[in-house]
């Protein structure tokens, strides 16, 4: 395989085989690791082409990845695979203000993205909390974050995919017209797909004007129940509302401990951030002075506008942060379970019962505003085989609530290899028959990203 890899890729310092970074093992979590059997760092897409006809001809799995961000064991290789590293295809291709948008390589980061079209005047509306996320992998993943209850998620804004079959083939999908009723949308198949249909090389994302005005907001709750139930008053009262965000005074301070930073306020045990947007600052502070109303009345304890510039940094930091917190000071399992909006505080509630009933710690956290539930499952100071067994126990609870809620195992983290075993003891068949039929069609040999998702 060296042999045939060097002669595609003409560059010995861009293939390994005997000598292989054990980055390469796992995800960012490296929980699970697996040796590959070669690494390669393409420049171009005819190199990824090659690469893909080369591993199909030879039977040999393929594993698409970037920043190397995902929570799931998406890009964890199987033995004997190549991993396509795709973050030195990291170019800005072109900005086209009469479409309105930006084409970019999959290994551009996001923060990137978003900071480039700023400087023309626009903005990108996904916003998911790992910035440093390439856009293929928030494609693959069809990714959401904070801004989603008013903009939607990265399915929306991409126009056109350049993609890499696992025949060797590129194919474009998609189209730079608005509307399209041509067909079988192809493009929609691959956003989401986690890398099992194709490997995304190009992609023609659309961007907004940035708005002229922004403001966020910060509300405090006794109780996390009563601030999730005010939520879906704020969505039925059909206030402009960017992001709504969901906190626990647990996660914060240990946020604010890891960026030795301090948020704005200490009162109550839960906390509801919001951001607004728009063209008018009148219109702002109407939306904002609502949502003030409607959350006094169902208990809030203050109403904080975060008008200091500082300050609304160091609170969205402390906000992102989060995780990572955790992760810092033990072992965790993310979650990112998603639920109809109205059943969202009920699930959240159901989050605090399975803590008490298996004596294991759980951080929740999350997008408030979509039904998003973020949760960080803490080992402390379990030993190994015990964590495990409480962990088993706790996932199939909270997979099996979420289920019977009609909600599913991910709203934008992917199904990877660590979810799969609970997507598909609750997915239905036919679906799943579906799936599995269409990644025949796209992939017969199986060689893209197997053991993953469907």
């Amino acid at each position: 395989m060296k042999a045939e890899l060097l002669e595609i890729i003409g560059d010995d310092k861009r293939v390994w085989v005997d000598f292989i970074d054990e980055k390469y093992y796992s995800d960012q979590l490296g929980r699970i690791k697996v040796k590959p059997g070669a690494v390669v760092l393409p420049l171009k897409t005819k190199e990824v082409a090659s690469v893909v006809k080369f591993a199909n001809e030879n039977s040999i799995p393929i594993i698409p990845r970037g920043a190397n961000t995902g929570l799931t064991g998406a890009t964890i290789p199987v033995e004997g695979s190549i991993i396509i590293d795709l973050s030195a295809l990291n170019h800005i291709e072109a900005f086209d203000e009469e479409t309105l948008t930006v084409t970019v390589q999959p290994g551009v980061p996001l923060e990137e993205i978003q900071a480039f079209v700023e400087t023309k005047g626009y903005f990108y509306p996904p916003d998911p909390g790992e910035k440093k996320a390439t856009i293929g992998g928030n494609i693959s993943t069809n990714a959401g974050g904070m801004r989603a209850v008013k903009y939607g998620v990265t399915r929306d804004y991409v126009r056109s995919l350049e993609v890499v079959l696992a025949s060797g083939k590129i194919v474009e999908v998609g189209a730079e017209t608005i509307k399209n009723s041509s067909g079988l949308d192809l493009k929609n198949l691959i956003i989401g797909s986690e890398g099992t249909l194709g490997i995304v090389t190009k992609a023609k994302l659309k961007v907004l004007p940035k708005p002229a005005y922004t403001m966020s907001a910060l509300a405090p709750f006794e109780t996390l129940e009563e601030g999730i139930d005010t939520v879906l008053e704020i969505l039925r009262a059909n206030v402009d509302v960017t992001a709504i965000e969901f906190l626990e005074k647990e996660a914060i301070a240990l946020s604010e401990k890891y960026l030795g930073l301090v948020f704005p306020t200490h009162k109550g045990n839960a906390y509801l951030l919001f951001t607004f947007d728009g063209e008018s600052m009148e219109n702002i502070r109407a939306y904002s002075d609502k949502v003030k109303d409607i959350c006094r009345t169902y208990g809030a304890l203050d109403f904080i506008n975060l008008e200091d510039e500082e300050a609304l940094q160091r609170t969205w930091q402390i906000r992102g942060a989060i995780v990572s917190a955790v992760e810092s000071t033990s072992e965790q399992e993310p979650i990112d379970i998603v639920v109809p909006i109205h059943r969202s505080a009920e699930f959240v509630k159901y989050t605090k019962q399975v803590s008490q009933k298996y004596d294991i710690a759980v951080q929740s956290f999350g997008h408030a505003g979509d039904g998003n539930v973020h949760l960080c499952i803490i080992r402390g100071d379990l030993e190994e085989e015990e964590w495990k067994n409480r962990l088993d126990q706790i996932l199939e609870d909270l997979y099996k609530k979420a289920h019977e809620l009609k909600g599913l195992p991910s709203g934008e983290h992917g199904i990877g290899q660590t979810k799969r075993p609970y997507y598909l003891k609750y997915a239905d068949e036919t679906q799943i028959a579906l799936m599995r039929g269409i990644k025949a069609v796209f992939d017969p040999k199986g060689i893209l990203n197997p053991q993953k998702v469907y």
